[in-house]
């Protein structure tokens, strides 16, 4: 019944549009005051959930992204992929997931990734020639990318909240996320091939050169920062402060990052950064009170007498992840499920690292689907596009990220592949 309770008043407070954050907080204070525990209790909790070190990545993360955007770099890849692949009819669908995977190095971010290149993407298909639905569902939809590939933002999260290798599990996450760029781009030849209209170009040799010319030390920066990261030279904290630096120096060399987009860039970082750790900090409050109430117990008893198969378990997280991504922003549930599901993943005996790859793909599903698909937003916001023509848009290629999902689900083998073979 307190459960219950929790959970209408939770609902509530969504329905009526109230932030997560605050959806969060307030029921579990109501909690705490009639169970008879202390405001100071509640304080130390949220307190120490948003003071973890592995989170100061986050904000750092968030830097180099903004820094990136705002220095021009989005622009340069997306010019560079245009040049070199003029030749490749329906060439602008590939385009658009290549440059989401060279920026999805340094951003990490969808809804970053989203704001940036669908600025640039959008208005080009629609000039080319491509639908408005074609080209809104391929800019929104490849930037889920981001969020998978490393540096990932949720991965940073999971692996503070799980207690694992950061570094293991931006391993694990390659894999899965060119995966994803591979079955986006096998459902724009489908798209494009049904389209006669669209046309292959001519390549202009002095572009790509000039272009080449623009990206080359921009995509010098994933190697200084995975690279760091997987081969032990850095922490992921540290490669992210490296990682700022070096961005901070191209765009020093290339004169691209006026004083006005830097303070743009800091102000967008401490503005997204706040809003998370508003998030963590009330979803882990909220998590004490599920723990509290047995929850996890509760559903491991529930699945254990579904099935005792590890990919069932998967499964069932998929699908719960998909369905809490359509209403609670993904960091929230992370937060809120990571502490309930590791216990649950340890009596299935799933590796943490297959879990986290898994939950981040399924709840990155969730950017895409309404009412609380953040990269929907954003892409109507920059394309000047109605919610629903977008989502439409959308739907063909959310089909790669479910098989994705699916994939990691049946064969842990390859998400482990290559922390196994990196010995993480």
């Amino acid at each position: 019944m307190t459960l219950t309770l929790l959970a209408l008043g939770i609902a509530v407070l969504l329905v009526f549009r109230v932030p997560v954050a605050f959806a969060f907080l307030g029921p579990s204070l109501v909690y705490m005051l009639l169970m008879g525990q202390s405001a100071g209790q509640a304080l130390r909790l949220v307190t120490n959930a948003s003071s973890s070190f592995p989170l100061l990545a986050v904000p750092l993360f968030i830097l180099l992204g903004s820094l990136a955007n705002h220095a021009g770099i989005a622009d340069s890849l997306f010019r560079f992929a245009m040049a070199a692949l003029a030749r490749v009819r329906g060439n602008l669908g590939y385009v658009a997931i290549g440059t989401s995977v060279g920026f999805s190095w340094m951003s990490g971010s969808a809804v970053a990734d989203a704001a940036a290149l669908g600025k640039v993407q959008i208005p080009a298909m629609i000039r080319a020639g491509y639908g408005r639905r074609f080209a809104t569902g391929v800019s929104a939809s490849s930037s889920l990318i981001a969020p998978v590939m490393p540096p990932s933002i949720p991965a940073v999260i999971y692996a503070g909240l799980a207690a694992v290798s950061t570094g293991a599990l931006f391993a694990a996450s390659v894999i899965p996320a060119l995966a994803m760029a591979l079955g986006l781009c096998i459902v724009v030849w489908i798209l494009v091939k049904r389209n006669p209209a669209i046309k292959a170009g001519r390549v202009d040799r002095a572009e790509v050169i000039a272009s080449f010319k623009q990206v080359i030390l921009p995509l010098i920066a994933p190697f200084i920062i995975l690279g760091g990261i997987l081969g032990g030279f850095f922490t992921p904290t540290e490669a992210a402060a490296v990682g700022v630096v070096y961005i901070l120096l191209v765009a020093l060399v290339q004169r691209s990052l006026p004083w006005k987009g830097l303070l743009q860039a800091l102000k967008e970082t401490v503005l997204t950064t706040g809003a998370i750790m508003i998030i963590v900090a009330s979803a882990s409050l909220l998590g004490y009170i599920l723990a509290r109430e047995r929850l996890p117990q509760i559903l491991t008893e529930a699945m254990l007498s579904v099935s005792d198969n590890p990919s069932v378990f998967l499964l069932m997280c998929m699908v719960i992840c998909l369905i809490l991504g359509t209403v609670i922003d993904a960091t929230a549930i992370l937060v809120l499920i990571v502490p309930i599901l590791l216990p649950i993943a340890e009596r299935y005996d799933v590796d943490p690292i297959v879990l986290g790859v898994v939950l981040i793909i399924s709840l990155m599903i969730g950017l895409l689907t309404p009412p609380v698909g953040t990269v929907l937003f954003v892409t109507a916001a920059v394309s000047k596009t109605r919610i629903g023509e977008v989502f439409r848009g959308c739907l063909p290629f959310i089909v790669p990220s479910l098989v994705v999902a699916l994939l990691c689900m049946l064969l842990p083998a390859a998400v482990m592949w290559l922390p196994n073979v990196l010995g993480l």
